[in-house]
């Protein structure tokens, strides 16, 4: 202590009396210039760390809280500078995105009995943005929701017969526990599959049965089933004609399906990182790795691997539990996955 600049010094004492206001410091010093504190957890420990979280933040600081052998050590850190995004490459991609869902929409319309190709582009774009935006603007307002940095979706223009891969919102600071953090991996599934659940009930009654195959076999989520089931298509026979809504009801079954894998940064990686912890997480990316290599799914499995490689950096408070109402929630990313996957060999696009 004696031997640092003057300026560190006051620093630390500003934070050590911020802290011991919400902590029982065991230990207090300077590690490579990091303000270090042993604290003994307590059960408020997440409220505290919150408010703490609050105070340091317009000091231009970010408190660490991790486990470290058997104890318990609070970081401070300088808080990272944050590079601006630039909306015009959100503009850029939704504009594209836009284009390639089109042109996907046309062709689809096209062995479409009886619709002009244009409206049924129309109509399928529009089935896509509302499963797409619903679910990334649930991740944006839980980020700001949780005070945690991010962009505006950034949406990814694909090739047919889907159009998208999908959208994402970068993610330019951490959670502040792990409360937030499975928030921000849970907000988007649920809020995209209860859009995805009405999109499809549309696009089902848009549909029509038909006695002859007409594009191939398809295998489509159990989802499809009960919608089915519940919502019967017009028509005769025992072969599904989807309309290109329905497809997009299927596209984006597949998507959430693919988000809830639990590996990087995906939503199901972020909610297996706060439920079972790293070592767990990256078990289930390998046994996700491995079941869809089985299936014959190569490119998932590519997919997967390559998020794998990428250790997920947790929550700034990565000591603190998961509320209990939050394990509860996570039996429905259970039922929403199990729901998505493809499993029934009976329909045909």
């Amino acid at each position: 202590m004696t031997a640092a600049p003057s300026q560190q010094v006051t620093q630390y004492q500003q934070v050590h009396s911020l802290v011991q206001a919400e902590f029982v410091i065991e230990e207090g010093y300077i590690e490579h210039d990091i303000p270090t504190f042993f604290v003994t957890l307590q059960p408020n420990s997440k409220q505290a760390f919150l408010r703490l979280y609050k105070q340091l933040n317009p000091m231009g600081l970010t408190p660490f809280f991790r486990k470290r052998d058997d104890k318990h050590v609070l970081q401070i850190v300088p808080k990272p500078s944050l590079k601006p995004s630039s909306k015009t490459t959100n503009i850029g991609l939704f504009v594209a995105t836009m284009v390639t869902l089109l042109i996907t929409g046309y062709l689809l319309s096209l062995d479409w009995p009886k619709q002009d190709p244009l409206i049924g582009a129309v109509m399928f774009t529009t089935a896509m943005m509302a499963i797409l935006g619903a679910h990334e603007m649930a991740h944006k307002l839980a980020a700001n929701k949780h005070s945690v940095e991010a962009t505006y979706p950034y949406f990814i223009p694909g090739i047919p017969p889907f159009g998208t891969f999908g959208a994402v919102i970068q993610q330019k600071s951490l959670a502040p526990n792990r409360d937030a953090l499975f928030d921000l991996g849970m907000s988007g599934p649920v809020t995209g599959f209860i859009m995805i659940i009405f999109v499809t009930i549309i696009g089902v009654q848009l549909s029509q049965l038909t006695p002859t195959t007409k594009g191939g076999t398809s295998i489509l989520p159990l989802l499809f089933d009960f919608i089915v089931a519940a919502f019967p298509p017009s028509g005769q026979g025992n072969i599904i004609l989807l309309h290109p809504v329905g497809y997009a009801g299927y596209i984006g079954m597949v998507i959430t399906m693919l988000n809830l894998l639990p590996t990087g940064m995906l939503d199901g990686g972020h909610v297996v990182r706060v439920l079972l912890g790293p070592k767990t997480r990256t078990v289930l990316s390998y046994i996700a790795i491995i079941a869809m290599l089985l299936v014959g799914a190569w490119l998932m499995a590519l997919l997967v691997f390559f998020l794998s490689r990428y250790p997920h950096p947790g929550s700034l408070d990565d000591v603190s539990q998961l509320s209990n109402s939050r394990k509860l929630t996570a039996i429905t990313l259970i039922v929403i996955f199990v729901l998505s996957v493809p499993l029934t060999p009976f329909y045909a696009l």
